[in-house]
């Protein structure tokens, strides 16, 4: 049952999740450090091992992905296509700095390889699609605009008698509670993508029931493989200094840094909360620009 076929497929999604960890670790950790409020050695090890910890805890992604998307069953070598689909794809968007989504790369890498191997659109729940998959593509970036606008006109309206040393420290203290939460939740989203593959991979196989959940061994070696892909490619920001950080993200007063960069992750993690545990898949990077 485990073919060489099978065991190709699970390494190409491990290598995917492995290439998403590195390819967002700079979403993750870049206004904690060029605010100044963490070292990047400690903003790494925050973001990635609450990233961990989220990706074992929720599946509704993971079951959108592996039974909401294709009908049926496809072939391993049409999931294995997607899966190269998608890694090129990472790779492409990583080596050129471009913003970009994973999941829905991996979707759109999916969705494609079934529709030419079946001949025809109609092996796709293009209702979950739509709902799932394009709605939030571009109303999340439209909810992180108006929410972080709202919520920096108010901190800038509550936070006008106080003087910038004052307004300083209170921030420095919440943005790395709120960039933690932002962390966790990310995990949440991230990793669930890879799971659901996997675990469609298993169906398609015959290894696992139709409508199988994503088994726990899975978690883990996801949530392990975007884990080491966030430390490897932190080794490299290591290199960068907080004060080359903060030219780099436009940073000239740290207290208004920080409190645009704390406005930002409670939105973008009240954007995960309500969605994620819907199955509707997002991108961390067009949220968080907004």
């Amino acid at each position: 049952m485990f073919s060489t076929t099978l065991i190709l497929v699970v390494a190409l999604a491990l290598l995917f999740d492995f290439i998403n960890g590195f390819h967002d670790t700079a979403n993750s950790i870049a206004t904690s450090v060029s605010t100044r409020v963490l070292t990047p050695r400690q903003a790494i090890m925050m973001s990635a091992s609450l990233n961990f910890v989220g990706a074992l805890v929720s599946v509704k992604v993971a079951d959108t992905i592996s039974s909401g998307i294709v009908k049926g069953t496809l072939e391993i070598y049409v999931i294995a296509a997607a899966l190269l689909g998608a890694i090129i794809w990472n790779l492409v968007t990583w080596y050129l700095a471009l913003p970009s989504s994973s999941s829905h790369a991996l979707i759109g890498s999916l969705i494609g390889s079934a529709v030419v191997v079946s001949g025809g659109f109609h092996v796709i729940y293009w209702s979950n699609v739509v709902e799932k998959v394009i709605v939030p593509l571009f109303t999340s970036p439209l909810i992180g605009l108006v929410a972080g606008y709202l919520v920096m006109k108010f901190l800038y309206l509550i936070l006008r008698p106080f003087s910038q040393r004052a307004v300083n420290q209170k921030f420095s203290r919440l943005q790395i509670l709120s960039a933690a939460v932002m962390a966790y939740s990310h995990g949440s989203n991230d990793a669930q993508k890879t799971m659901g593959i996997i675990t469609f991979a298993l169906i398609s196989s015959g290894v696992l029931p139709t409508g199988a959940s994503v088994p726990l061994v899975v978690k883990v070696a996801c949530a392990v493989s975007m884990l080491i892909g966030k430390m490897i490619e932190a080794r490299e920001q290591r290199g960068l200094s907080q004060r080359d950080l903060a030219k780099l993200s436009g940073v000239k007063q740290p207290a208004i840094a920080r409190m645009e960069s704390m406005k930002s992750t409670p939105q973008i993690d009240t954007i995960l909360k309500v969605l994620v545990p819907l199955g509707y898949t997002l991108t961390i990077t067009p949220i968080q620009e907004k």
